[in-house]
């Protein structure tokens, strides 16, 4: 199996979570890879680029789930996004450190469209709290435990 890559849905991701990333990208030595629809600020580093995709809807996600490969490792917010992922036997943590797999995905979807509903009928509002240092720390020690499973799959 060859070396996993780190794909990351840009768009919606804390700043905090991104600096998590780089500096396990270089110090781990992974080709990762931010895909958003407008362009973003990442650091330089020999494993880090930016990608930046046409906009419209979706457009990241698709973008993603192209290229990605069995055992790469991806951050995103999104669940439809995370579903198509882990179909395709990546392995996936959204910001706040929650780790979707086969076991998870399709009660997370269920929940996803259940709240969509909600807020179109008026009867729930508002999104996630504010991102905290809790969140940052769930993130690192999820994404640490994906990279280091990811890696040692690949042999790396």
């Amino acid at each position: 199996m060859s070396a996993p890559t780190v794909w990351v849905d840009a768009d919606a991701c804390p700043r905090p979570v991104r600096d998590v990333i780089c500096r396990a990208a270089e110090r781990r030595q992974v080709r990762t890879i931010f895909v958003a629809a407008s362009p973003i600020n990442v650091p330089r580093g020999r494993f880090i680029s930016s990608r930046t995709v046409a906009a419209g809807f979706d457009a990241a996600d698709d973008a993603i789930a192209e290229e990605v490969a069995a055992g790469d490792v991806v951050v995103t917010q999104d669940i439809l996004l995370a579903e198509r992922l882990v179909t395709k036997g990546a392995r996936v943590t959204n910001p706040r450190g929650e780790i979707f797999d086969q076991e998870n995905i399709g009660t997370r979807v269920s929940q996803r469209n259940f709240m969509e509903e909600a807020r179109g009928a008026g009867l729930a509002g508002g999104g996630p709290p504010p991102f905290d240092d809790r969140d940052k720390q769930a993130f690192s020690n999820s994404f640490d435990k994906l990279l280091t499973a990811a890696l040692r799959a690949a042999g790396a």
